[in-house]
């Protein structure tokens, strides 16, 4: 069983990440997917903003279940590079991450993502990866 059925079966609990962290998975498919969750006062850094690890994380976990939609089942990725640009930090609220495929290769694969305030839909990251399509 893959990670998109395991997903569809149990839904976060698919994710050990997703449960630690409090992710909601609302939306997947077409080489796109939706993430969400609350920020909670232990993921905040001593200056009392969410820990920009954490919008990486979010992003990057959208960004691989996008791709995962468009895997087939003898294929896996691995990040090859990720790039994020902080735009505004949050202390409080729900957050969401998007992410999209730009182009599947045979081998390669370039994504993006954001995260945004669920509150009033301001960018807080933007987020570009590639990752190595993997045979086998």
């Amino acid at each position: 069983m893959g990670y998109i059925d395991e997903l569809k079966r149990v839904g976060r609990d698919a994710n050990p990440f997703f449960k630690l962290m409090g992710i909601d998975v609302d939306e997947y498919g077409d080489g796109r997917a939706r993430l969400s969750m609350e920020v909670r006062p232990d993921m905040l850094n001593g200056a009392g903003w969410l820990q920009g690890g954490i919008y990486v994380a979010l992003a990057d976990e959208a960004i691989a279940l996008a791709l995962y939609t468009l895997l087939s089942e003898n294929e896996r990725i691995a990040t090859i590079d990720e790039h994020t640009s902080f735009m505004k930090g949050v202390s409080t609220g729900a957050i969401v991450a998007t992410g999209r495929v730009v182009r599947k290769g045979r081998r390669v694969a370039f994504a993006d993502g954001e995260v945004r305030s669920a509150a009033d839909d301001t960018l807080l990251t933007r987020t570009s990866t590639s990752f190595a399509v993997i045979e086998g």
